[in-house]
């Protein structure tokens, strides 16, 4: 059903089976998260502790990462620090409940593309996960030829 309202939108992802994880701590958030990328093709892992989705991260090549920020203090910077050790060029978006300048300025200069209030539109969401998944592999394929 949820792919077939992106398709009414004019909503397609040509992109299959590219890994995304998801870390939050806000269950029915990644429930949400979860079914609007399932839906348009994407594998998606999702964890409800930072940790967990820390070690789930070294286990796993990711093609995109979403955090949560956690509380002002945040949690979600271990995520976001792990992602960028392993890989630099791995597209990493933070999403938060209420936007908080330093977080936002910590967020992108540890390399984060992007620092968004939740809740995200779907279309918006799928649109913004698309472009920088296909942007990533586009700089791999380039690098590698």
């Amino acid at each position: 059903m949820t792919s077939d309202i992106f398709a009414q939108q004019g909503i397609e992802c040509s992109i299959r089976s590219k890994k995304v994880l998801l870390v939050d701590e806000e269950a029915g958030d990644l429930r949400i998260l979860r079914l609007i990328l399932e839906g348009q093709g994407f594998e998606v892992f999702t964890y409800i502790s930072f940790e967990a989705g820390i070690l789930c991260l070294e286990a796993e090549p990711f093609d995109f990462v979403v955090v949560s920020q956690g509380s002002h203090a945040f949690e979600g910077r271990t995520v976001l620090d792990r992602a960028m050790q392993l890989d630099r060029r791995r597209p990493v978006l933070v999403l938060t409940r209420c936007i908080d300048m330093h977080c936002y300025l910590e967020a992108m200069q540890m390399g984060a593309i992007d620092y968004l209030e939740k809740p995200v539109p779907p279309a918006d969401l799928l649109r913004f996960v698309q472009a920088h998944v296909a942007s990533r592999e586009f700089r791999i394929n380039e690098t590698s030829a």
